[in-house]
């Protein structure tokens, strides 16, 4: 790689030639306003013992603890069918279809439930408090989960050795379930005499009382008398965790309070699974959970796990552990364990994906539609490849980087010229001004479409009037997200998921795209488009797992060595004042800073304190901000909004979100904004700057991975700046670290459908 410094650019005395020792330990938690949890591996703390701390409020800027110390099990492969009894955990049971092969690590620690942190999946709300399926219960999950989603029960268990392909129906949008990616709904107004009950409650139990709304928000109006009878409700309130539930216990019930209590461990089991879905989950294994439960002092954990399964506090999937064999009496089997909101999503969602590849409308319906001209009339040999792959599958993936953009969006004008409907649907504004570039001005924005206040007509069942719908950036698609949209189209409609598989996974559980593309249900269209200039030749190394040294001349890629994270703010905050605007002509605003963690001396706080004071300094007299500041904006789990401070008022902030005014009021604009001249690679995922910085301290060595180093290196257009101290770090990090498995069940799901295709 291009070592060359800008004009101007000082050398260091020297560079870090190793990875710093501990380096995890200063990349911190990020806060409300990510996208995703950083999944950093940190041991997972013992339950304390008596008398230890109580529960603490969050932070008073609106951002978590600097680092959350608990740890997720992590399952390894994806289950097909579930399991029909509810015995030992262990026990075989019966054989369902092949799973995929991909397996997690043994432990996958996760962040708190803050709104996201770098670079592993995560959302804003907390997880429930326990599975007891009361109507206080039920009233928890609602309200906790309403940030994102609705809940969707489960009536039985049942297994299914072979899911046949869904009939053809039409399918209804759940009333139920809000819409994940959507506007963030008005804050209920609480009734006084509520909070003051509950107030009393958290502080009979040594909880700050600060923590009282957040305790309403998800056990409802009858939170006090919840958290009597059940003090390790109080888990399922955002940010407490279990060591501060279990003082809270103590508290309250004192010696009636004991690590083996069945409240304990309900509690535990469902806030294990919603840590777990943090880091992009959505099953665990019954071991794995079963040893965390152990971690947490819970003397009998299959005992736990069992006694959940039977109350249907999770579900209880099988996989089996090999492809049978004819002379097969018996296959082994493991036990997948997940939550229905989760597990009745990624089955709503094959389900959905099935329906569309078995309702393609007949030959002889399609004989006026001559795709075979439109793929002749292409501008490039993979988009015709591409045109004649939806002419004949109801869903068709599509994988390329940058350029490989107007290959969907030749599909989009091929069909609207055969008289089909078709849009194209991109994850930010950037992406559809990128789209629109690439040939297609109409593109709806996916956060808009799911919430129904863009794209095409609907019909009173929520259906949308489209033929063909092309989704750019796929990876970012979570469960959720992904079975909603499924939802919304008709059957016969062509869905085109399309992206660059190397980038980070989505913000929330899931891995919708990566698993389209391991199980082969349909098409699979791999573009021979490669994106050109040297960040290109850069970015599609780093794909395949090589960090090469591309060709600069004009400096497009350029390495600035760095001894330390003090040097490190310094050289970042020159070159985006001074160096690449003077070499390049790209005014600051147009140059982006990105860091794998918001804590540490080079982490996005320091950054942009240290940017804010050069380029835009100001007492920041509007709740830390100031017109003229750089921000991100962040309305809904996972969804990052750039923009930049208008003014503010006593209705709140008011700011200019690409083009789109907008006012965030001022009880949320600790939780929702946050300075954006430097941001993490999943805030940046999804969005390209003219001119990118990313900043590789020392102390982030371990939070860097090739689809983190992939992400990041492609957010620049025209020049790309590495402002380097990780050492050999970022080397290892492309070449042998591939990313952080999900345990998900939809690419099993989907082989259990159909036969892979060719």
């Amino acid at each position: 790689m291009n070592t060359d410094r800008l004009e101007g650019e000082a050398a260091p005395a020297s560079t870090e030639d190793g990875v710093v020792a501990e380096a995890g330990a200063a990349v911190e938690a990020a806060d409300t306003v990510d996208a995703a949890a950083d999944t950093a591996d940190v041991p997972a703390p013992q339950v304390p013992a008596a008398g230890d701390g109580a529960p603490t409020a969050g932070r008073p800027d609106g951002h978590p603890a600097e680092r959350d110390e608990s740890a997720a099990p992590a399952a390894s492969a994806s289950p097909t069918g579930r399991a029909d009894g509810v015995g030992a955990v262990n026990a075989p049971g019966p054989a369902g279809t092949s799973a995929d092969a991909g397996a997690a690590a043994p432990e996958a620690p996760v962040e708190r439930p803050a709104g996201g942190a770098a670079e592993g999946a995560h959302s804003d709300t907390a997880p429930p408090a326990s599975g007891k399926r009361s109507p206080v219960a039920e009233a928890l999950a609602a309200a906790v989960r309403a940030v994102e989603s609705g809940e969707r029960s489960a009536d039985s268990f049942f297994t299914e050795p072979k899911r046949p392909r869904p009939a053809p129906r039409k399918p209804v949008v759940r009333e139920s379930r809000p819409q994940p990616m959507a506007e963030r709904a008005v804050e209920p107004v609480v009734d006084e005499d509520v909070l003051a009950g509950v107030r009393q409650v958290l502080a009979a139990g040594g909880a700050p009382e600060p923590l009282a709304a957040a305790a309403v928000a998800a056990l409802g109006e009858q939170a006090a008398a919840e958290l009597r009878e059940d003090p390790w409700l109080l888990l399922g309130v955002k940010d407490v965790r279990p060591e501060q539930a279990d003082g809270f216990a103590r508290a309250l019930l004192g010696s009636a309070c004991g690590p083996g209590d069945e409240r304990r461990a309900r509690a535990l089991v469902a806030w294990l699974l919603e840590r777990a879905a943090l880091a992009g989950h959505t099953v665990l294994e019954s071991t794995a959970l079963g040893e965390e439960l152990a971690r947490r002092s819970v003397p009998a954990p299959e005992e736990a796990v069992q006694a959940a399964v039977a109350e249907g506090a999770v579900l209880a999937f099988q996989e089996p552990l090999r492809e049978p064999a004819e002379d097969d009496e018996e296959v082994p089997v493991r036990l997948l364990l997940g939550l229905d909101r989760y597990a009745m999503a990624e089955e709503s969602l094959a389900d959905g994906l099935g329906r569309l590849l078995g309702t393609l409308p007949a030959q002889e319906q399609q004989e006026d539609l001559d795709w075979e001209s439109a793929a002749a009339a292409a501008p490039s040999p993979s988009a015709a490849e591409l045109i004649r792959a939806v002419a004949v599958s109801g869903l068709v993936a599509h994988s390329g980087g940058e350029a490989a953009r107007a290959e969907p969006a030749a599909v989009v004008a091929a069909a609207r010229a055969l008289g089909l409907r078709a849009a194209a649907a991109a994850f930010t504004e950037d992406g559809r001004r990128r789209l629109a570039a690439a040939g297609d001005e109409g593109a709806v924005a996916v956060a808009g479409l799911l919430s129904g206040q863009e794209g095409p007509e609907r019909d009173a069942e929520g259906t949308l009037a489209l033929d063909v719908l092309v989704v750019l950036d796929a990876p970012r698609l979570d469960v959720e997200a992904a079975a909603m949209l499924v939802e919304m189209l008709a059957d016969g409609t062509r869905l085109v998921l399309s992206g660059d598989p190397g980038v980070l996974g989505p913000a929330g559980p899931g891995r919708v795209f990566a698993d389209v593309l391991a199980a082969r249900p349909c098409p699979v269209v791999v573009s021979r488009t490669p994106d050109p200039g040297p960040i290109g030749e850069l970015v599609s190394g780093i794909g395949i797992g090589e960090l090469t040294q591309p060709d600069a001349p004009g400096k497009e890629v350029v390495i600035t060595p760095v001894r330390d994270a003090g040097e490190a703010v310094h050289r970042t905050v020159q070159l985006v004042a001074d160096s690449v605007p003077r070499a390049f002509g790209v005014p600051p605003e147009g140059i982006q800073v990105i860091t794998p963690g918001h804590g540490g001396a080079a982490g996005t706080r320091a950054l942009n304190a240290a940017l804010k004071q050069r380029l835009n300094p100001g007492p920041g007299r509007f709740g830390g901000f100031d017109p003229g500041d750089r921000i991100v904006h962040v309305p809904a789990p996972g969804r990052i909004v750039p923009g930049t401070v208008v003014s503010a008022d006593a209705e709140g902030l008011r700011l200019d979100c690409s083009g789109t005014p907008v006012t965030v009021p001022p009880s949320r604009t600790a939780d929702e904004v946050r300075h954006g001249w430097a941001v993490t690679a999943h805030q940046a995922a999804g969005t390209r700057w003219p001119a990118a910085v990313v900043v590789l301290p020392g102390d982030a060595a371990g939070a860097l991975d090739r689809p983190w180093v992939h992400t990041a290196f492609g957010r620049g257009e025209r020049h790309l700046s590495v402002v380097h101290g990780a050492g050999q770090a970022l080397a290892r990090a492309v070449a042998e670290l591939p990313g952080k498995e999900r345990s998900t069940r939809l690419a099993s799901l989907l082989k259990a459908q159909a036969q892979p295709a060719g």
